[in-house]
Protein backbone atom coordinates (compact mmCIF):
# COMPACT_ATOMS: atom_id res chain seq x y z
CA UNK A 1 0.00 0.00 0.00
CA UNK A 2 1.65 3.27 -0.68
CA UNK A 3 2.24 6.12 1.87
CA UNK A 4 0.13 8.93 2.42
CA UNK A 5 2.54 12.35 1.72
CA UNK A 6 4.53 13.53 4.22
CA UNK A 7 1.96 16.56 4.91
CA UNK A 8 -0.70 13.89 5.62
CA UNK A 9 0.80 12.27 7.60
CA UNK A 10 1.69 15.53 9.59
CA UNK A 11 -2.33 16.63 9.76
CA UNK A 12 -3.27 13.49 11.42
CA UNK A 13 -0.83 13.29 13.83
CA UNK A 14 -1.77 13.13 17.17
CA UNK A 15 0.80 15.49 18.91
CA UNK A 16 1.43 17.36 22.49
CA UNK A 17 0.93 20.58 23.30
CA UNK A 18 4.18 22.58 23.86
CA UNK A 19 4.26 23.12 27.26
CA UNK A 20 4.20 19.32 27.78
CA UNK A 21 7.42 19.08 25.47
CA UNK A 22 9.05 22.20 27.79
CA UNK A 23 8.81 19.84 31.01
CA UNK A 24 10.70 16.79 29.22
CA UNK A 25 13.45 19.26 29.53
CA UNK A 26 12.70 21.26 32.33
CA UNK A 27 10.87 23.78 31.20
CA UNK A 28 7.60 25.60 32.99
CA UNK A 29 4.57 27.46 31.67
CA UNK A 30 6.51 30.63 32.47
CA UNK A 31 9.51 29.96 30.58
CA UNK A 32 8.20 29.93 27.67
CA UNK A 33 6.87 32.58 24.94
CA UNK A 34 4.08 30.58 23.01
CA UNK A 35 3.96 30.88 18.95
CA UNK A 36 0.45 29.09 19.43
CA UNK A 37 0.03 25.63 20.77
CA UNK A 38 3.04 23.84 19.06
CA UNK A 39 5.43 26.46 18.97
CA UNK A 40 7.67 28.57 21.55
CA UNK A 41 10.55 30.58 21.61
CA UNK A 42 12.72 29.90 25.33
CA UNK A 43 14.04 33.30 26.11
CA UNK A 44 17.78 33.65 27.02
CA UNK A 45 17.80 34.79 30.40
CA UNK A 46 15.61 31.37 31.28
CA UNK A 47 18.15 29.18 29.18
CA UNK A 48 21.19 30.93 31.15
CA UNK A 49 19.57 28.55 34.16
CA UNK A 50 21.05 25.48 32.38
CA UNK A 51 24.69 26.73 31.83
CA UNK A 52 26.12 24.68 35.39
CA UNK A 53 24.60 22.00 34.03
CA UNK A 54 26.62 18.99 32.32
CA UNK A 55 26.76 18.48 28.22
CA UNK A 56 25.42 15.93 26.89
CA UNK A 57 26.82 13.39 24.09
CA UNK A 58 26.90 15.51 20.87
CA UNK A 59 26.14 13.30 17.53
CA UNK A 60 26.70 15.25 14.33
CA UNK A 61 24.65 13.80 11.09
CA UNK A 62 25.92 14.35 8.12
CA UNK A 63 25.88 12.73 3.97
CA UNK A 64 27.99 11.58 1.56
CA UNK A 65 27.49 13.84 -1.75
CA UNK A 66 23.94 14.94 -2.41
CA UNK A 67 22.57 13.41 -5.65
CA UNK A 68 19.07 13.23 -7.59
CA UNK A 69 18.39 9.91 -5.46
CA UNK A 70 18.36 12.17 -2.09
CA UNK A 71 19.91 10.70 0.99
CA UNK A 72 17.72 11.54 3.30
CA UNK A 73 19.70 13.12 6.03
CA UNK A 74 17.36 15.39 7.67
CA UNK A 75 14.66 12.08 8.21
CA UNK A 76 17.73 10.21 9.46
CA UNK A 77 18.28 12.92 12.10
CA UNK A 78 14.49 12.93 13.25
CA UNK A 79 14.25 9.21 12.95
CA UNK A 80 17.15 8.69 14.81
CA UNK A 81 16.12 11.17 17.81
CA UNK A 82 12.93 9.14 17.67
CA UNK A 83 14.50 5.97 17.90
CA UNK A 84 16.32 7.27 21.14
CA UNK A 85 12.92 7.96 22.46
CA UNK A 86 12.24 4.29 21.47
CA UNK A 87 14.77 3.42 23.69
CA UNK A 88 14.29 5.43 26.55
CA UNK A 89 16.91 7.94 26.17
CA UNK A 90 16.59 11.66 26.95
CA UNK A 91 17.34 13.10 23.77
CA UNK A 92 17.06 16.36 21.68
CA UNK A 93 17.45 17.86 18.76
CA UNK A 94 18.81 21.00 16.73
CA UNK A 95 18.31 21.75 13.35
CA UNK A 96 17.80 24.83 10.75
CA UNK A 97 15.00 26.10 9.95
CA UNK A 98 14.37 25.23 6.28
CA UNK A 99 14.85 28.45 3.54
CA UNK A 100 11.80 29.84 1.37
CA UNK A 101 13.54 29.61 -1.68
CA UNK A 102 14.71 26.64 -1.91
CA UNK A 103 10.96 25.24 -0.64
CA UNK A 104 9.24 26.65 -3.04
CA UNK A 105 11.76 26.05 -5.78
CA UNK A 106 12.99 22.36 -5.92
CA UNK A 107 12.94 21.28 -2.05
CA UNK A 108 8.60 21.25 -1.28
CA UNK A 109 9.97 21.44 2.56
CA UNK A 110 13.02 20.27 4.67
CA UNK A 111 11.44 19.20 8.15
CA UNK A 112 12.28 15.58 7.74
CA UNK A 113 9.54 13.08 5.71
CA UNK A 114 7.23 10.04 6.27
CA UNK A 115 7.21 9.12 9.92
CA UNK A 116 10.24 10.77 10.66
CA UNK A 117 9.15 14.69 10.52
CA UNK A 118 9.50 17.69 12.47
CA UNK A 119 6.36 19.35 13.82
CA UNK A 120 4.24 21.28 12.57
CA UNK A 121 5.86 21.31 9.56
CA UNK A 122 4.02 23.17 7.51
CA UNK A 123 4.51 26.32 9.81
CA UNK A 124 8.96 25.32 10.14
CA UNK A 125 8.63 25.12 6.07
CA UNK A 126 7.46 28.76 5.65
CA UNK A 127 6.94 31.65 7.61
CA UNK A 128 7.71 29.85 11.52
CA UNK A 129 8.25 31.99 13.81
CA UNK A 130 9.45 35.10 11.53
CA UNK A 131 13.52 34.63 12.07
CA UNK A 132 14.25 34.79 8.62
CA UNK A 133 12.17 37.52 7.95
CA UNK A 134 13.70 39.15 10.93
CA UNK A 135 17.26 38.61 9.58
CA UNK A 136 16.40 40.26 5.97
CA UNK A 137 14.83 43.19 7.60
CA UNK A 138 17.85 43.76 9.37
CA UNK A 139 20.33 43.04 6.42
CA UNK A 140 17.89 45.33 4.32
CA UNK A 141 18.04 48.02 7.30
CA UNK A 142 22.10 48.10 6.82
CA UNK A 143 21.97 48.02 3.45
CA UNK A 144 19.55 51.62 3.08
CA UNK A 145 21.66 53.44 5.98
CA UNK A 146 24.64 52.75 3.17
CA UNK A 147 23.05 53.83 0.36
CA UNK A 148 21.33 56.74 2.59
CA UNK A 149 24.81 57.68 3.37
CA UNK A 150 26.38 57.98 0.24
CA UNK A 151 23.72 60.12 -1.20
CA UNK A 152 23.28 62.68 1.69
CA UNK A 153 26.61 63.31 3.05
CA UNK A 154 29.51 60.37 2.17
CA UNK A 155 31.45 61.80 5.18
CA UNK A 156 32.81 58.00 5.79
CA UNK A 157 34.11 58.56 1.86
CA UNK A 158 32.24 54.88 0.59
CA UNK A 159 33.37 54.42 -3.17
CA UNK A 160 29.73 53.41 -4.58
CA UNK A 161 31.41 50.87 -6.68
CA UNK A 162 33.06 49.05 -3.44
CA UNK A 163 29.87 48.33 -1.40
CA UNK A 164 30.37 45.08 -0.55
CA UNK A 165 26.97 44.72 1.83
CA UNK A 166 24.39 43.31 -0.81
CA UNK A 167 20.65 43.50 -0.53
CA UNK A 168 18.73 40.05 0.40
CA UNK A 169 15.43 38.57 0.43
CA UNK A 170 14.16 34.85 0.54
CA UNK A 171 13.24 33.55 -2.45
CA UNK A 172 14.98 31.71 -5.77
CA UNK A 173 15.39 35.44 -7.45
CA UNK A 174 18.11 34.85 -10.61
CA UNK A 175 17.05 37.95 -12.40
CA UNK A 176 17.97 39.78 -9.22
CA UNK A 177 21.67 38.71 -8.93
CA UNK A 178 23.37 41.66 -10.73
CA UNK A 179 21.34 44.89 -10.72
CA UNK A 180 21.62 48.67 -10.97
CA UNK A 181 20.67 50.79 -8.09
CA UNK A 182 20.11 54.74 -7.71
CA UNK A 183 18.44 54.81 -11.55
CA UNK A 184 16.80 58.49 -11.41
CA UNK A 185 19.02 61.11 -10.22
CA UNK A 186 19.97 62.08 -7.05
CA UNK A 187 16.31 63.36 -6.27
CA UNK A 188 14.82 59.94 -6.91
CA UNK A 189 17.32 57.67 -6.77
CA UNK A 190 20.56 58.41 -5.12
CA UNK A 191 23.82 57.28 -6.58
CA UNK A 192 23.61 54.65 -9.43
CA UNK A 193 25.91 51.78 -9.32
CA UNK A 194 26.05 48.06 -9.52
CA UNK A 195 24.07 46.05 -6.46
CA UNK A 196 22.81 42.47 -6.50
CA UNK A 197 20.65 39.88 -4.34
CA UNK A 198 21.53 37.18 -2.34
CA UNK A 199 18.84 34.56 -0.61
CA UNK A 200 18.16 35.72 2.98
CA UNK A 201 19.91 32.55 4.66
CA UNK A 202 23.26 33.36 2.59
CA UNK A 203 23.36 36.90 4.45
CA UNK A 204 26.24 37.48 7.04
CA UNK A 205 23.63 38.74 9.53
CA UNK A 206 22.14 35.11 9.40
CA UNK A 207 25.23 33.26 9.84
CA UNK A 208 25.83 35.51 12.54
CA UNK A 209 22.89 35.21 14.38
CA UNK A 210 23.68 31.29 14.09
CA UNK A 211 26.94 31.82 15.57
CA UNK A 212 26.05 34.38 18.72
CA UNK A 213 26.40 33.59 21.88
CA UNK A 214 24.13 35.97 23.65
CA UNK A 215 22.68 39.42 22.63
CA UNK A 216 26.31 41.04 23.45
CA UNK A 217 28.02 38.66 21.08
CA UNK A 218 25.54 39.77 18.05
CA UNK A 219 25.81 43.89 18.78
CA UNK A 220 29.74 42.98 18.66
CA UNK A 221 29.44 40.99 15.36
CA UNK A 222 26.81 43.33 13.93
CA UNK A 223 29.34 46.30 13.96
CA UNK A 224 32.33 44.53 12.29
CA UNK A 225 30.10 43.71 9.18
CA UNK A 226 32.20 44.94 6.17
CA UNK A 227 29.69 46.62 4.17
CA UNK A 228 32.03 48.28 1.87
CA UNK A 229 35.46 50.43 0.89
CA UNK A 230 36.71 53.49 0.56
CA UNK A 231 38.57 55.35 -2.11
CA UNK A 232 41.56 55.08 -0.55
CA UNK A 233 40.62 50.81 -0.10
CA UNK A 234 40.18 51.23 3.76
CA UNK A 235 37.29 48.67 4.93
CA UNK A 236 34.34 50.51 6.08
CA UNK A 237 32.20 48.42 9.39
CA UNK A 238 28.95 48.63 9.73
CA UNK A 239 29.33 50.35 13.18
CA UNK A 240 30.18 53.38 11.45
CA UNK A 241 26.84 53.65 10.32
CA UNK A 242 24.87 53.72 13.44
CA UNK A 243 22.03 51.44 13.61
CA UNK A 244 23.36 48.58 14.95
CA UNK A 245 20.97 49.15 18.34
CA UNK A 246 18.35 49.04 15.69
CA UNK A 247 19.37 45.98 13.90
CA UNK A 248 19.77 43.80 17.80
CA UNK A 249 16.33 45.30 17.98
CA UNK A 250 14.70 43.62 14.95
CA UNK A 251 16.60 40.69 15.46
CA UNK A 252 15.79 40.64 19.21
CA UNK A 253 13.42 37.48 19.31
CA UNK A 254 15.11 35.61 16.27
CA UNK A 255 17.92 34.91 18.64
CA UNK A 256 15.78 33.09 20.88
CA UNK A 257 15.96 29.49 19.81
CA UNK A 258 12.25 27.82 18.71
CA UNK A 259 11.14 24.86 20.91
CA UNK A 260 8.72 22.55 18.42
CA UNK A 261 8.28 18.11 18.71
CA UNK A 262 8.97 15.18 16.67
CA UNK A 263 5.95 13.28 15.81
CA UNK A 264 6.43 10.78 18.38
CA UNK A 265 7.44 13.96 21.27
CA UNK A 266 10.64 14.66 21.27
CA UNK A 267 11.72 18.30 21.93
CA UNK A 268 13.35 20.12 19.02
CA UNK A 269 14.99 23.20 18.85
CA UNK A 270 14.83 24.70 15.59
CA UNK A 271 17.60 27.45 15.11
CA UNK A 272 19.50 29.60 12.64
CA UNK A 273 18.83 28.77 9.07
CA UNK A 274 22.67 29.49 6.86
CA UNK A 275 23.19 28.20 3.69
CA UNK A 276 25.57 24.84 3.69
CA UNK A 277 26.81 25.68 0.39
CA UNK A 278 27.63 29.29 1.04
CA UNK A 279 27.14 30.47 4.78
CA UNK A 280 28.16 27.66 7.18
CA UNK A 281 25.06 25.95 7.13
CA UNK A 282 24.37 24.73 10.77
CA UNK A 283 21.92 25.71 13.69
CA UNK A 284 22.59 28.09 16.08
CA UNK A 285 25.28 27.90 18.58
CA UNK A 286 22.60 28.47 21.29
CA UNK A 287 20.12 26.41 20.55
CA UNK A 288 22.57 23.37 20.33
CA UNK A 289 24.61 24.77 23.68
CA UNK A 290 21.37 24.25 25.54
CA UNK A 291 20.14 21.26 23.77
CA UNK A 292 23.50 19.87 25.53
CA UNK A 293 22.63 21.48 28.66
CA UNK A 294 19.04 19.55 28.93
CA UNK A 295 19.33 16.57 27.28
CA UNK A 296 21.68 13.29 27.78
CA UNK A 297 21.53 13.10 23.94
CA UNK A 298 21.98 15.97 21.07
CA UNK A 299 21.48 15.39 17.17
CA UNK A 300 22.34 17.81 15.30
CA UNK A 301 22.69 17.93 11.44
CA UNK A 302 25.06 19.85 9.19
CA UNK A 303 23.63 20.80 5.81
CA UNK A 304 24.59 18.94 2.56
CA UNK A 305 27.58 17.05 2.93
CA UNK A 306 30.34 16.08 5.00
CA UNK A 307 32.78 18.62 2.66
CA UNK A 308 30.28 21.22 3.25
CA UNK A 309 28.25 21.23 6.43
CA UNK A 310 30.57 18.54 7.97
CA UNK A 311 33.47 20.63 7.49
CA UNK A 312 32.26 23.92 8.64
CA UNK A 313 30.72 22.76 11.66
CA UNK A 314 34.07 21.25 12.75
CA UNK A 315 35.92 24.13 11.75
CA UNK A 316 33.65 27.58 12.45
CA UNK A 317 30.78 26.18 14.78
CA UNK A 318 33.10 23.89 16.89
CA UNK A 319 36.14 26.19 17.07
CA UNK A 320 33.71 29.31 17.77
CA UNK A 321 31.47 27.36 20.59
CA UNK A 322 33.87 24.85 21.45
CA UNK A 323 31.93 21.86 21.21
CA UNK A 324 33.94 18.60 21.30
CA UNK A 325 31.57 16.05 18.75
CA UNK A 326 31.08 12.83 20.24
CA UNK A 327 30.23 11.06 16.71
CA UNK A 328 29.47 11.34 13.33
CA UNK A 329 26.17 9.80 11.61
CA UNK A 330 27.19 9.38 7.75
CA UNK A 331 24.11 9.19 5.65
CA UNK A 332 24.03 6.86 2.92
CA UNK A 333 21.49 5.60 0.69
CA UNK A 334 22.28 2.28 -2.51
CA UNK A 335 21.11 4.38 -4.50
CA UNK A 336 22.84 7.56 -4.29
CA UNK A 337 26.06 5.39 -4.15
CA UNK A 338 24.86 3.87 -7.41
CA UNK A 339 24.71 7.03 -9.22
CA UNK A 340 28.59 8.13 -7.30
CA UNK A 341 29.25 4.97 -9.33
CA UNK A 342 27.86 6.01 -12.49
CA UNK A 343 24.46 5.25 -12.56
CA UNK A 344 22.46 7.75 -15.19
CA UNK A 345 19.56 9.44 -14.28
CA UNK A 346 17.44 7.58 -16.73
CA UNK A 347 18.49 4.42 -15.16
CA UNK A 348 17.85 5.78 -11.65
CA UNK A 349 14.20 6.79 -12.81
CA UNK A 350 13.66 2.97 -14.13
CA UNK A 351 15.16 1.95 -10.92
CA UNK A 352 12.40 4.54 -9.17
CA UNK A 353 9.68 3.01 -11.08
CA UNK A 354 10.64 -0.12 -9.41
CA UNK A 355 10.88 -1.81 -12.40
CA UNK A 356 12.38 -5.22 -11.82
CA UNK A 357 16.17 -5.37 -13.52
CA UNK A 358 17.27 -8.68 -15.31
CA UNK A 359 20.10 -10.37 -14.01
CA UNK A 360 22.40 -8.16 -16.84
CA UNK A 361 21.28 -5.10 -15.07
CA UNK A 362 20.98 -6.34 -11.29
CA UNK A 363 25.21 -6.87 -12.19
CA UNK A 364 25.47 -3.52 -13.67
CA UNK A 365 23.81 -2.15 -10.58
CA UNK A 366 26.28 -3.95 -8.11
CA UNK A 367 28.99 -2.84 -10.60
CA UNK A 368 27.84 1.23 -10.04
CA UNK A 369 27.37 0.29 -5.98
CA UNK A 370 31.17 -0.72 -6.01
CA UNK A 371 32.66 2.03 -7.57
CA UNK A 372 30.08 5.06 -5.89
CA UNK A 373 31.79 3.75 -2.10
CA UNK A 374 34.57 6.25 -3.17
CA UNK A 375 32.43 8.46 -2.34
CA UNK A 376 31.86 7.26 0.70
CA UNK A 377 35.16 6.15 1.78
CA UNK A 378 36.04 10.05 0.98
CA UNK A 379 33.69 11.13 3.77
CA UNK A 380 34.23 8.55 5.97
CA UNK A 381 38.30 9.40 5.51
CA UNK A 382 37.55 13.18 6.24
CA UNK A 383 35.05 12.71 9.39
CA UNK A 384 38.44 10.77 11.08
CA UNK A 385 40.69 13.44 9.88
CA UNK A 386 38.54 14.86 12.40
CA UNK A 387 39.50 12.68 15.11
CA UNK A 388 35.47 11.61 15.21
CA UNK A 389 34.17 7.99 15.00
CA UNK A 390 31.67 7.67 12.15
CA UNK A 391 28.74 5.29 11.98
CA UNK A 392 27.35 4.80 8.44
CA UNK A 393 23.48 4.93 8.16
CA UNK A 394 22.08 3.24 5.03
CA UNK A 395 18.86 5.03 4.53
CA UNK A 396 16.96 2.12 3.19
CA UNK A 397 15.02 2.42 -0.22
CA UNK A 398 11.81 -0.10 -1.52
CA UNK A 399 14.32 -0.87 -4.74
CA UNK A 400 17.52 -1.87 -2.50
CA UNK A 401 18.18 -5.80 -3.42
CA UNK A 402 19.71 -7.94 -0.81
CA UNK A 403 22.60 -8.27 -2.61
CA UNK A 404 23.45 -4.94 -2.55
CA UNK A 405 22.62 -3.79 1.24
CA UNK A 406 24.94 -6.95 2.08
CA UNK A 407 27.61 -5.53 -0.06
CA UNK A 408 27.41 -2.32 1.94
CA UNK A 409 27.70 -4.15 5.30
CA UNK A 410 30.71 -5.84 3.91
CA UNK A 411 32.61 -2.75 2.57
CA UNK A 412 31.78 -0.46 6.12
CA UNK A 413 32.99 -3.84 7.84
CA UNK A 414 36.10 -3.56 5.84
CA UNK A 415 36.31 0.09 6.42
CA UNK A 416 36.58 -0.85 10.22
CA UNK A 417 33.40 1.64 10.57
CA UNK A 418 30.04 0.24 12.35
CA UNK A 419 26.87 0.90 9.93
CA UNK A 420 23.39 0.33 10.38
CA UNK A 421 20.30 0.08 7.97
CA UNK A 422 17.65 2.80 8.75
CA UNK A 423 14.01 2.65 7.74
CA UNK A 424 12.59 5.66 9.76
CA UNK A 425 11.06 7.38 6.81
CA UNK A 426 8.34 4.42 6.55
CA UNK A 427 8.57 3.43 10.61
CA UNK A 428 9.13 6.20 12.51
CA UNK A 429 11.46 5.60 15.44
CA UNK A 430 11.46 2.11 15.97
CA UNK A 431 12.99 2.14 12.24
CA UNK A 432 15.69 3.20 13.56
CA UNK A 433 16.42 1.32 16.45
CA UNK A 434 19.53 -0.32 14.79
CA UNK A 435 20.98 2.74 13.90
CA UNK A 436 20.43 4.10 17.34
CA UNK A 437 22.40 0.99 18.88
CA UNK A 438 24.73 1.26 16.38
CA UNK A 439 25.79 4.73 17.89
CA UNK A 440 25.13 4.36 21.50
CA UNK A 441 27.72 1.07 21.10
CA UNK A 442 30.19 4.07 18.84
CA UNK A 443 29.91 6.19 21.87
CA UNK A 444 30.59 3.93 24.30
CA UNK A 445 33.47 1.80 23.04
CA UNK A 446 35.20 4.98 20.52
CA UNK A 447 36.40 7.79 22.40
CA UNK A 448 36.07 10.80 19.96
CA UNK A 449 39.58 12.61 19.57
CA UNK A 450 38.45 15.81 17.83
CA UNK A 451 40.61 18.22 16.94
CA UNK A 452 40.25 21.58 13.64
CA UNK A 453 41.75 20.47 10.44
CA UNK A 454 43.88 23.89 10.69
CA UNK A 455 45.51 27.18 12.43
CA UNK A 456 43.58 30.05 11.74
CA UNK A 457 45.93 31.75 11.54
CA UNK A 458 48.02 30.44 8.63
CA UNK A 459 47.81 32.56 5.49
CA UNK A 460 44.85 32.39 3.41
CA UNK A 461 45.78 30.54 0.34
CA UNK A 462 47.47 28.40 2.87
CA UNK A 463 43.90 27.61 4.59
CA UNK A 464 42.26 26.64 1.54
CA UNK A 465 45.13 24.64 0.03
CA UNK A 466 44.62 22.47 3.01
CA UNK A 467 40.89 22.69 2.46
CA UNK A 468 41.40 21.41 -1.11
CA UNK A 469 43.53 18.47 -0.84
CA UNK A 470 42.53 16.83 2.19
CA UNK A 471 38.61 17.35 2.01
CA UNK A 472 37.87 17.73 -1.73
CA UNK A 473 40.65 15.69 -2.64
CA UNK A 474 41.78 18.19 -5.41
CA UNK A 475 45.73 18.39 -6.46
CA UNK A 476 45.95 22.28 -5.86
CA UNK A 477 44.16 25.27 -6.13
CA UNK A 478 43.53 27.95 -9.22
CA UNK A 479 43.35 31.45 -8.42
CA UNK A 480 41.11 33.51 -11.15
CA UNK A 481 39.12 36.72 -11.21
CA UNK A 482 39.52 39.44 -8.47
CA UNK A 483 40.66 36.44 -5.70
CA UNK A 484 44.24 37.45 -5.97
CA UNK A 485 43.31 41.25 -5.16
CA UNK A 486 40.40 40.17 -2.55
CA UNK A 487 43.03 38.16 -0.78
CA UNK A 488 46.01 40.83 -0.66
CA UNK A 489 42.67 43.62 0.43
CA UNK A 490 41.78 41.37 3.69
CA UNK A 491 45.80 40.61 4.34
CA UNK A 492 46.38 44.04 3.95
CA UNK A 493 44.04 45.39 6.73
CA UNK A 494 44.43 42.55 8.90
CA UNK A 495 41.45 40.51 8.71
CA UNK A 496 43.33 37.21 7.47
CA UNK A 497 43.06 35.49 10.68
CA UNK A 498 39.69 33.83 10.32
CA UNK A 499 38.93 30.19 9.24
CA UNK A 500 36.84 29.84 6.22
CA UNK A 501 33.97 28.98 4.84
CA UNK A 502 34.17 27.90 1.69
CA UNK A 503 31.07 28.33 -1.50
CA UNK A 504 30.85 25.06 -3.11
CA UNK A 505 28.13 23.14 -5.22
CA UNK A 506 26.72 20.56 -2.83
CA UNK A 507 26.22 18.27 -5.93
CA UNK A 508 29.72 17.31 -6.31
CA UNK A 509 33.23 16.95 -3.67
CA UNK A 510 34.93 19.04 -6.22
CA UNK A 511 33.74 22.47 -7.67
CA UNK A 512 32.20 21.04 -10.99
CA UNK A 513 28.51 20.21 -10.19
CA UNK A 514 28.13 17.22 -12.65
CA UNK A 515 31.39 15.31 -11.45
CA UNK A 516 30.24 12.40 -9.41
CA UNK A 517 32.51 9.86 -7.26
CA UNK A 518 35.98 11.26 -5.39
CA UNK A 519 37.87 12.07 -8.39
CA UNK A 520 41.78 12.71 -7.68
CA UNK A 521 44.10 15.29 -10.28
CA UNK A 522 41.67 17.91 -10.61
CA UNK A 523 42.45 21.46 -8.86
CA UNK A 524 40.17 23.69 -7.12
CA UNK A 525 38.98 27.37 -9.20
CA UNK A 526 38.53 29.94 -6.92
CA UNK A 527 37.44 33.04 -8.45
CA UNK A 528 36.24 35.48 -5.64
CA UNK A 529 37.12 35.47 -1.68
CA UNK A 530 34.48 37.48 0.10
CA UNK A 531 35.28 38.96 4.24
CA UNK A 532 32.44 38.11 6.53
CA UNK A 533 34.38 40.14 9.34
CA UNK A 534 30.97 40.02 11.79
CA UNK A 535 30.20 36.06 11.35
CA UNK A 536 33.97 35.52 11.80
CA UNK A 537 35.06 33.70 8.46
CA UNK A 538 36.53 34.45 5.22
CA UNK A 539 34.47 32.99 2.25
CA UNK A 540 36.33 31.65 -1.22
CA UNK A 541 34.27 31.26 -3.67
CA UNK A 542 34.73 28.64 -5.99
CA UNK A 543 33.96 27.48 -9.89
CA UNK A 544 30.50 28.41 -10.84
CA UNK A 545 29.02 28.94 -7.10
CA UNK A 546 26.32 31.42 -6.50
CA UNK A 547 24.83 33.06 -3.87
CA UNK A 548 21.14 33.58 -4.80
CA UNK A 549 19.98 30.30 -6.38
CA UNK A 550 17.81 30.18 -9.23
CA UNK A 551 13.77 28.13 -9.86
CA UNK A 552 13.40 24.91 -11.74
CA UNK A 553 11.93 24.48 -15.14
CA UNK A 554 9.12 23.38 -12.35
CA UNK A 555 8.84 25.29 -9.59
CA UNK A 556 7.29 23.26 -6.23
CA UNK A 557 5.41 26.28 -5.78
CA UNK A 558 3.01 25.05 -8.88
CA UNK A 559 1.81 22.50 -6.38
CA UNK A 560 1.61 23.33 -3.26
CA UNK A 561 -2.10 24.68 -2.16
CA UNK A 562 -4.30 25.41 0.37
CA UNK A 563 -8.07 24.59 -0.09
CA UNK A 564 -11.53 26.40 1.39
CA UNK A 565 -11.52 24.42 4.62
CA UNK A 566 -7.51 25.49 5.20
CA UNK A 567 -6.12 21.48 4.22
CA UNK A 568 -2.86 21.82 2.52
CA UNK A 569 -1.20 19.63 0.18
CA UNK A 570 1.74 20.18 -1.84
CA UNK A 571 4.55 20.22 1.17
CA UNK A 572 6.66 17.30 1.71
Amino acid sequence: MAMKPDIEIAQAAKVQHIEKIAEKIGLSRDDLEFYGKYKAKIPLDVLKRFDKNKDGKLIFVTAITATKAGEGKTVTSIGLCQAMGVLGKKVMLSLRQPSLGPTFGIKGGATGGGYSQVYPMWDIDLHFNGDIHAVGAAHNLLSVLVENHIDKRNTLQIDPTRIVLRKVMDMNARELRKIVVGLGGRKDGGVPHESGFDITVASEIMAIMALAKDMADLRARLSRIVVAYTYDNKPVTADKLKGIGSMCLLLKDALMPNLVQTLEGQPAFIHGAPFANIAHGNSSIIATKYALKMADYVITEGGFAADLGGEKFYDIVCRTAGFKPDVAVLVSSVRALKMHGGMTEEELDALLKKKTPSPAEEKKHLEYLEKGFANLDKHIENMHKFGVPVVVALNRFPTDTDAELDLCKKHCDKKGVRSAHSRVFVEGGKGGVELAKAVLECLEKEKSNFHVLYDEKLPIKKKIEIVAKEIYGADGVVYVGTAPQNIATIEKNGNDKLPLCMAKTQLSITDDPKVKGAPKGWKLTVREVRLSAGAGFIIPLTGEMATMPGLPVEPVAEKINIDDKGYITGLN
